[in-house]
């Protein structure tokens, strides 16, 4: 399969996103409730289990497998659902992705569909796809619904309403919401009481669902979503058509291997021992469910990142989130900024490799939205070695400027001048008198050293070169 990449970049680079999002004083104090809050029940839940260790590797060396072997188990899960009642259609990009989607609501004679939370169709941009065919999507997850309602951008891989606090979302239901009280109030049940009323006749009334996979178990063709309100079980079960928009690289191979996924995930992401809501499907069956399933499988620049060997283990993500709560950069500007339905360290990662464009400067300036401290690795359940492949991309990014570049102009000049001894002590004599007028720290520097400083502070150099002070005293 080829790539079509992602349609979801085109926001402004991350520096300058950022630098907006930490100016917006209510939005990081949302930020800092919710992931600190997050990330301590996490650390609870992990702890319970003695062996999570080798859970994680467990998890590794499966997602490691499938990759290694993605063809033939895609084949395999083709021919799984195949004989099981339901259809595979194959996507290059999301242009295909979406005119499937539609081509295939059209047929089943719906102005109107019901959506589960799904990252792949937002990847793809579905719902704008399927609105300018004439078939609305409708959001069913409840903070899918507060994006769709405030017309929007999700920060958060599992809340992506995150960036929102209660008396912004009262305000919204009351405004965007027509069967919303009056009277609503910002409690929580209130507010959930509002979004379940508005659905309710939303499920009863589909004729087609479309969904996304957390996994697809390649040996029988089964299906899985896990989710937290049970909008999914409804979207899942009540309509005629049933739709699943699936990455390819969403399989595992049998159901022992999705045992350790199912034990990962949750505590994971939402710091539970188990999914309150995990749906299962294989095909269609005969007055169960839905009469018709069609499976898409999305490639929109996963094989291309398939073929990096340091950069494809971001296909092993089973999307926790577990990275996002633990970043101190995603913490002070959440997820907006990241210019991606991915924010967060795997978004940093992940992004760049679907778009394959290291020219694009939103794109190459991801990779540098880290501090490279390794919080994301360490609680990263299937070990995705997240600084590792931010280090790599941004080679990529540097080698997308060119050897013209500013910055490949610095390094060649400081190449030159540290490959010769007295080239080298000169430099450091020059650099000792800045040290004598500046102090201890340089706070700021003229062009192009201006671009360090803007963000950071240098220690100046010493006063007295290493060499200058060894021959001054052991000479």
């Amino acid at each position: 399969m080829g790539t079509g990449g992602v349609t979801w970049l085109g926001t402004p680079a991350f520096p300058e996103a950022a630098r907006a999002a930490l100016s917006d004083t209510q939005l990081r104090a949302n930020l800092h409730k919710a992931t600190s809050t997050i990330r301590g029940k996490r650390a609870g839940a992990v702890a319970e289990l003695p062996d999570w260790e080798r859970l994680r590797r467990a998890g590794e060396a499966i997602k490691d497998d499938v990759l290694a072997q993605l063809d033939g188990y895609l084949e395999q899960l083709e021919a799984a659902v195949t004989a099981r009642g339901g259809v595979v259609h194959w996507a290059r990009d999301a242009d295909e992705a979406n005119a499937i989607v539609l081509r295939l609501a059209r047929e089943a004679g719906t102005d109107e569909v019901v959506k589960v939370k799904s990252l792949a169709t937002d990847e793809i941009e579905l719902n704008e796809a399927l609105a300018a065919g004439g078939v609305p999507a409708v959001e069913t997850d409840l903070a899918e619904l507060i994006v769709q309602l405030g017309r929007d951008r999700p920060s958060h891989l599992l809340v992506p309403a995150i960036h929102r606090n209660r008396a912004e979302i009262r305000d919204l239901f009351r405004r965007e919401m027509p069967d919303a009280p009056a009277d609503l109030s910002d409690e929580p049940r209130a507010l959930a009481e509002a979004a379940r009323a508005h659905l309710r006749r939303k499920f009863l009334s589909a004729r087609v669902a479309v969904s996304g996979a957390n996994f697809a178990v390649a040996d029988t063709g089964s299906i899985v979503v896990v989710e937290s309100e049970g909008n999914g079980r409804m979207c899942l079960t009540l309509p005629q058509t049933l739709i699943t928009v699936m990455g390819v690289e969403k399989l595992v191979p049998s159901w022992r291997d999705l045992e350790v996924f199912l034990q990962l995930l949750p505590r994971s992401s939402t710091a539970e021992r188990m999914n309150p809501y995990t749906s299962i499907w294989t095909g269609v069956t005969p007055g169960d469910g839905p009469r018709e399933f069609h499976l898409v499988l999305l490639d929109n620049g996963r094989t291309d990142t398939l073929a990096d060997a340091v950069g494809r283990q971001a296909l092993r993500c089973i999307r926790c989130s577990a990275c996002l709560n633990v970043c101190p950069v995603y913490e002070r500007t959440g997820g907006q900024a990241y210019g991606s339905v991915y924010p967060g360290p795997i978004g940093a990662i992940l992004s760049p490799q679907l778009l394959g464009d290291f020219h694009d400067e939103q794109a190459a300036s991801l990779p540098y939205a880290s501090s490279l401290c390794g919080a994301c690795f360490e609680v990263c359940p299937v070990r995705i070695d997240i600084p590792e492949v931010l280090v790599h991309l941004r080679g990529k990014a540097v080698e997308a400027k060119g050897s013209r570049s500013p910055e490949a102009l610095a390094m060649s000049a400081l190449g030159w001048v540290m490959a010769g001894p007295r080239r080298f002590e000169a430099a450091q004599r020059l650099g000792g008198l800045a040290g004598a007028v500046g102090g201890g720290t340089i706070h700021r520097l003229p062009w192009p050293g201006s671009k360090w400083t803007a963000a950071r502070d240098a220690p100046a150099p010493a006063r007295e070169p290493f060499r200058a002070w060894w021959r001054r005293t052991r000479g």
